[in-house]
């Protein structure tokens, strides 16, 4: 399977999932563990994907999403953004907003 096909399996798969470095306990940098903390404020149900544990989905979320950095947040298969685009929609009340128009389960 091409890391494409994984990537796209996981994205389709979980209602709202995180490509970041690390683990939801252990953020390996602060744009992960911003985002982390933002979904944790948000309550919302959601997965990760430890991008260090894997290179080929490292590299391929990247391609996948047009996207350069990590981490990278979905929400029902849509690409939202970055940690700073997070940040912003957060702030403006917008991702709440998205989570609750998509149906997002409570974590």
């Amino acid at each position: 399977m091409s890391s494409n096909e994984r990537i796209a399996e996981i994205v389709g798969a979980n209602d709202v999932v995180l490509f970041m470095k690390g683990t939801p306990l252990f953020p390996q940098c602060g744009f992960s563990s911003k985002a982390i903390a933002i979904l944790e404020h948000l309550g919302v149900a959601y997965a990760t994907v430890d991008v260090l544990q894997d290179m080929e989905i490292r590299q391929g979320i990247k391609a996948y999403s047009d996207w350069p950095t990590i981490p990278q947040l979905y929400v029902k298969g849509e690409f939202v953004g970055g940690s700073d685009i997070m940040m912003e929609m957060y702030e403006a009340g917008e991702l709440h907003e998205l989570m609750e128009d998509a149906e997002v389960r409570p974590a």
